[in-house]
């Protein structure tokens, strides 16, 4: 059928290949016949593959730390404008007292306290812009 040469090792070989069919040859090597089964080899792709190095994780990482917070956060329901606020840095309000006055979508709204307590931080002013969930009053609960 077909002849090759071989030089494996500093040794010559004369290889002919009688028959093949169904993975599994006949050849000769050197006037010496062998049964040979050919197993197919999976071809790698040349594609890169992106292999990613594993992540160290800081020691103590998984322990949840708590922080002993006094104080409530009141964010901007939506974006908007502060019109006017009611209450200063140090007043005492009760629960659904009103708090400022915010423009949003073209509507004036009253933002309301949530919960009872002393203001402990304000960190807007009349004419700022606020986006939403932006920090706008803090409140020292009781």
């Amino acid at each position: 059928m077909k002849r090759f040469k071989f030089t494996i090792s500093g040794n010559n070989y004369e290889v002919e290949l009688k028959k093949f069919e169904d993975g599994k040859a006949r050849i000769e090597v050197n006037g010496t016949c062998y049964n040979v089964e050919l197993k197919k080899q999976e071809q790698t792709s040349k594609t890169p593959r992106l292999v990613r190095s594993s992540m160290k994780n800081p020691v103590g990482s998984h322990i949840i730390k708590k922080t002993e917070s006094t104080g409530f956060k009141i964010v901007a329901p939506l974006p908007g404008n502060i019109m006017q606020i009611m209450v200063k840095v140090g007043d005492e309000v009760k629960k659904d007292d009103p708090l400022l006055i915010y423009e949003a979508m073209k509507m004036e709204n009253k933002l309301l306290s949530e919960k009872a307590g002393i203001i402990k931080s304000i960190n807007v002013a009349p004419g700022d812009s606020v986006l939403q969930d932006e920090l706008l009053i803090e409140l020292e609960i009781n």
